[in-house]
């Protein structure tokens, strides 16, 4: 088909990390309970390390490491943000593996997280992931129903 590079491609975001889902709307931040940074979900982690949830470029590391954002194949943003008021900890309990301009792939290790010192020395480890750029985006996004991620296993966003 002639036109067929004009369609976007189908994004499917798998879970970056294991723990309960839930809504955004619960996190207990305005900025992202009110979706200032975007639309997504949230994940509270049981353990484990943050992996990359798509196919993409590393296009920010917060210089505390607590933030990792990541342009998707078909141009889609996300924000992976580990726990709440952890920009504080000046990257205390934090330890990336990737740089910025680096291209990842699904499952790939980002950021290695000490969830224990940060349940001690943050507001909260819920770990938002939204999409940043989604008032640019024309497809409709779809959020999981599950209840429990799977690293690597669970498709939290997708869009049509």
């Amino acid at each position: 088909m002639v036109f067929s590079f004009f369609k976007k491609s189908k994004l499917q975001i798998l879970a970056p990390l294991n723990g309960a889902i839930i809504p955004l709307e619960e996190v207990p931040d305005p900025v992202f309970s009110q979706k200032m940074m975007g639309e997504g979900i949230a994940v509270m982690p049981t353990g484990g390390n943050i992996h990359a949830p798509v196919d993409g470029k590393i296009i920010l590391i917060a210089a505390t490491k607590h933030a990792i954002g990541i342009r998707a194949e078909d141009g889609s943003e996300i924000l992976i943000h580990a726990g709440l008021e952890t920009v504080a900890l000046n990257g205390k309990g934090f330890k990336t593996v990737v740089n910025e301009g680096e291209k990842v792939s699904v499952g790939q290790l980002l950021i290695e997280v000490d969830w224990d010192y940060i349940k001690t020395h943050a507001k909260s480890t819920v770990t938002p992931i939204v999409i940043t750029n989604i008032q640019t985006e024309t497809r409709k996004l779809t959020l999981t129903e599950e209840i429990d991620a799977i690293q690597g296993k669970t498709v939290i966003i997708s869009s049509s």
